[in-house]
């Protein structure tokens, strides 16, 4: 059954998969030197819109197949449909935007998934 309803291709989502696929250095906390600098390789992560009723190894599995990667975790997020109201010349209209899932996926060091190539 088909999971994932769409990746999250977005300006928000393309940051943090371009900042988590870097080098970062950051201060180690412990060590013999206290201001000794390290530098650790992040993972890829990416995002996905999912099914509400789908489980993390549902999604895992999903894209492991999918994009023929290897996914090390999975985290997800639900979002509530958010209610809108706006005064028009008919009166009041009410609404809601629909509820969604959404998942971060991070893979594997060295794998990388290529939205923009059946472009």
């Amino acid at each position: 059954m088909a999971y994932i309803i769409k990746p999250l291709i977005s300006e928000k989502m393309n940051n943090i998969t371009e900042k988590s696929s870097t080098d970062r250095t950051f201060k180690a906390k412990t060590g013999a030197h206290k201001g000794e600098m390290v530098t650790k390789k992040a993972h890829a992560q990416y995002g996905f819109i999912v099914k509400p009723e789908a489980n993390k190894l549902e999604i895992k599995a999903e894209v492991e197949a999918q994009y023929n990667v290897t996914v090390e975790s999975v985290n997800t997020l639900r979002y509530a449909g958010k209610r809108s109201q706006r005064y028009t010349k008919a009166g009041l209209v009410r609404g809601q935007k629909n509820a969604f899932k959404k998942a971060i996926v991070t893979l594997k060091e060295g794998d990388t998934i290529d939205f923009y190539s059946n472009i």
